[in-house]
């Protein structure tokens, strides 16, 4: 056995399925989550939840706590944040994800969120991963910018190990030498994890590339390299927001590719779980 003894293939050979409102994130379909890097404004993120729910986007995101490298850009809502994010979710009709940064703040995320984010800067923060994994509460993990796929593959260990199953890797891109991406989206990871684990696997090129034309295309490769869904910065108006503008997708941008998605779903048979 490989030393991710619960995570591996070997030891659970179908695919887990984690169940997020009418959302089955590895059960065929590629799920889609969707959103601004950072919650900035109520009536803004209230009408891009509404514009993404009638794309067909299936989770709503949005960073209440944002762990940033300068301690001047902006840090986040805090807890007024999450409570924008539940509330534009619950006007949309939409689950929401948030990043958990510190473990003070679990029981308010739980209170407002759907999907407890683990991000790359925490990938081994291995008490916050074992205080999600105490909790029955599905969790995203991010893999670490330098992170091996062992060392991402055994911080799921963690969270597996106390009791939580209902995780789900993304790859987000590790650090490389190449300056013209923010990242290198590792495709590699992609397939290698979903022969490796069980558990659902989710691609985040808007981290992966750091740039809008870039976005999509490696979007669509990651899914046909076997991702069972997509993260996706969204922001109606980039070169304004406050957090990660370059990467973020322009609404009409998202529609346009939601439309060539849901049509390849029509076209393709659905594989079960």
């Amino acid at each position: 056995m490989p030393p991710y003894k619960l995570v591996s293939r070997e030891n659970k050979r179908e695919n887990t399925v984690v169940r997020v409102g009418d959302c089955r994130i590895g059960a065929g379909a590629p799920a889609v989550i969707a959103g601004p890097c950072a919650v900035e404004d109520e009536e803004m993120l209230v009408k891009l939840a509404c514009r993404l729910k009638r794309m067909g986007v299936h989770i709503l995101r949005g960073g209440a706590y944002k762990p940033r490298t300068s301690p001047y850009s902006f840090q986040g809502l805090g807890k007024d944040g999450l409570r924008i994010l539940a509330d534009a979710g619950r006007v949309a009709g939409l689950p929401v994800i948030t990043e958990l940064t510190d473990v003070r703040h679990l029981p308010e995320v739980c209170r407002y969120a759907d999907i407890i984010q683990i991000g790359s800067r925490n990938m081994q923060n291995f008490e916050l991963l074992k205080e999600v994994g105490r909790v029955n509460f599905p969790v995203l993990l991010k893999r670490g910018l330098s992170a091996t796929l062992e060392e991402w593959l055994l911080a799921a260990e963690y969270i597996l190990a106390e009791g939580n199953r209902e995780v789900i890797l993304c790859e987000r891109g590790i650090r490389g030498f190449e300056t013209y991406t923010r990242n290198t989206f590792d495709i590699n990871a992609v397939a290698a994890v979903k022969y490796l684990s069980h558990l659902p696997l989710v691609a985040d090129p808007s981290h992966g590339t750091g740039r809008r034309e870039l976005v999509l295309p490696v979007a669509r490769a990651a899914l046909a390299a076997g991702a069972d869904g997509l993260m996706l910065e969204v922001h109606p108006n980039p070169e304004n927001a406050l957090s990660d503008g370059p990467q973020s997708l322009r609404p009409e941008e998202l529609a346009v590719f939601m439309q060539d998605l849901q049509g390849a779903a029509c076209r393709c048979p659905r594989v079960s779980a």
